[in-house]
């Protein structure tokens, strides 16, 4: 197969969008005929992506490559970007602000999440630049 190449844009704070992304990738891949454990996997990881894109950075991009080996999904975002990413990783960290919290978002469970779901995990983030999140999960 060919390479399919999707581009998704995340708005910044309107949860109403977030999710699009992975509800569509997740179609995609229902199409062809991706095996149900890993379509699990990929929506998991992307949508704590998406999410965290728009609570944190304002918004940001996701491109996904799908080839016969694996879903390649990369996210990126001029935000703040990440000061410890030690403590980011650590289940329970959040700096979600009250009102974003009081939505059900924001628990701390995103970066953690998107690294358990993907067989390959990459970020790289610096303050005031902003981050860029990749991940891979293999097609078995």
């Amino acid at each position: 197969m060919e390479a399919i190449r999707l581009h998704y844009t995340v708005p910044g704070d309107d949860f109403t969008r977030a999710g699009e992304a992975s509800a569509d990738l997740k179609s995609v891949l229902k199409k062809l005929g991706v095996s149900p454990t890993t379509v699990r996997k990929v929506s998991i990881a992307l949508y704590e992506g998406e999410i965290n894109l728009a609570i944190h950075a304002g918004g940001g991009d996701i491109d996904v490559e799908i080839t016969d080996d694996a879903v390649h999904m990369c996210l990126s975002d001029q935000g703040p970007g990440i000061a410890d990413l030690s403590l980011a990783m650590s289940e329970g960290y959040s700096t979600a602000p009250d009102e974003v919290r009081s939505l059900g978002f924001g628990a701390g469970m995103g970066l953690p999440n998107m690294k358990k779901y993907s067989d390959e995990f990459d970020i790289q983030s610096a303050v005031g630049v902003g981050t860029t999140v990749t991940m891979a999960v293999c097609l078995t």
